[in-house]
């Protein structure tokens, strides 16, 4: 067994946890990468047991059985940067807070390996999205895909933007709004659900472009084909507006063409018996949570 291990350096409570999961690699004689920058952090605890160390660049490869990352569902998305296209099954210990993709708890460290090992999971391929605009080849680079969701909203300004927006070059219609999401599955249960969007299965192959305090009153939550290609273009009273890509954002200057499209690839998501999306669910949003039940 060969495994990828990620966390965030400011959350130092993961460290316990961390130590609880490599006694248990250890007893399955896995081959152990530590991301470098979380390494440093273990050693600085006073571990002195060294590992191989990779970074968002060098080290990782398609011969990894799993990725573990440490955090809640913000490093999750940080870890799809390092696993880009290369197919390594990602799963979450939530050290944070509500964790929907960071399902296994971290006093349940220990499962992740031994649940592993029994076979007791299933791989979910989850799609992403990608942003095609040569404008922002510098900000983005090689990262232009987001797992959650791709956003394009106001900047330096309370007033509304404007988003006119084309489907696969049919126009759709123009939001007045704060900002427009487009989500995937996965990012459904994220942004766009605060923005009153929808919750949708992981596996389902669709998009959702969920406006943000929009003005047209009766503009709501719009599930397409997640082969749909979106053209969006911004004006407002300033020059500027923001793009996001899951947490990674940069300024565009409005006016200029946006494209959005599912990614060419996606990401491998653990999931195990003992913690299904449904499971989840309930615990999470608390459905289920009446006296009649």
């Amino acid at each position: 067994m060969k495994v990828a291990i990620y966390g965030q350096t400011y959350q130092d409570n993961a460290i316990e946890y961390l130590l609880e999961l490599l006694e248990e690699l250890h007893k399955e004689s896995a081959e152990i990468w530590i991301e470098e920058e979380f390494h440093d952090l273990y050693i600085s605890k006073g571990n002195s047991t060294t590992y191989a160390t990779f970074t968002m660049t060098t080290g990782l490869d398609s011969s990894f059985d799993m990725f573990v990352s440490f955090g809640g569902d913000g490093t999750i998305l940080r870890a799809t940067t390092f696993v880009r296209d290369l197919g390594i099954p990602i799963v979450g210990v939530n050290t944070g807070r509500l964790g929907f993709l960071s399902t296994f708890k971290k006093e349940d460290v220990r499962k992740v390996v031994q649940e592993f090992v029994l076979g007791a999971f299933t791989i979910v391929e989850r799609s992403l999205v990608q942003l095609n605009t040569e404008s922002l080849d510098e900000e983005f680079g090689e990262l232009n895909f987001a797992l959650n969701e791709i956003t394009v909203s106001r900047k330096d300004t309370t007033s509304m933007i404007t988003v006119e927006t084309f489907l696969n070059d049919e126009y759709l219609t123009s939001y007045w709004a704060d900002g427009l999401i487009i989500s995937t599955p996965t990012g459904s249960t994220g942004y766009s659900l605060s923005c009153g969007g929808p919750v949708i299965v992981p596996t389902v192959k669709s998009l959702v472009l969920t406006p943000i305090a929009p003005h047209n009153l009766n503009a709501r939550p719009l599930v397409i084909s997640d082969n749909t290609v979106i053209r969006l273009k911004v004006s407002g009273r300033e020059e500027n507006h923001l793009v996001s890509l899951d947490s990674r954002i940069a300024s565009l200057e409005n006016g200029q063409e946006i494209t959005i499209r599912k990614a060419p690839f996606t990401i491998k998501m653990i999931e195990y018996t003992s913690e299904s999306f449904l499971k989840t669910l309930r615990n999470k949003l608390l459905w289920g949570e009446d006296k009649r039940n």
